[in-house]
């Protein structure tokens, strides 16, 4: 027995689906979001997890991008000493994160307050 995509069956495809309103809502609530899920990552538990660096498993030394991410929660825990021990370059990235991130729901409220591009399901 052939089975039909699901697609077909709601008669849409994901394009389609990425320009409703409900999507792009959802879209919203996860990325305004995100920030809060990361302050509840402890930055004591990522230090005890091995390193995904292929450099620094190669090679046992660091490479420009190690402890970002690290940096990045420090950052979001007010610790700004620690973040900069981790790595320096979170004074440069951190800024760039928060001006993309603020960007894109300001570009998802403006989406969502123009009714004439939105489709309903």
């Amino acid at each position: 027995m052939k089975r039909t995509p699901f697609c077909v069956v709601m008669k849409t495809s994901i394009s389609e689906l990425k320009e409703t309103k409900a999507y792009k809502q959802v879209k919203l609530f996860i990325i305004t979001f995100a920030p809060v899920v990361l302050f509840f990552i402890p930055v004591a538990w990522l230090n005890r997890q091995h390193s995904i660096c292929l450099y620094k498993n190669i090679t046992g030394h660091d490479c420009f991008g190690c402890g970002i991410t690290r940096a990045v929660l420090s950052v979001l825990h007010f610790d700004f000493g620690t973040a900069f021990h981790y790595n320096k370059m979170v004074v440069i990235v951190f800024p760039l994160l928060v001006y993309i991130w603020v960007n894109k729901i300001v570009k998802l409220i403006k989406e969502l307050n123009d009714k004439s591009n939105l489709k309903e399901l």
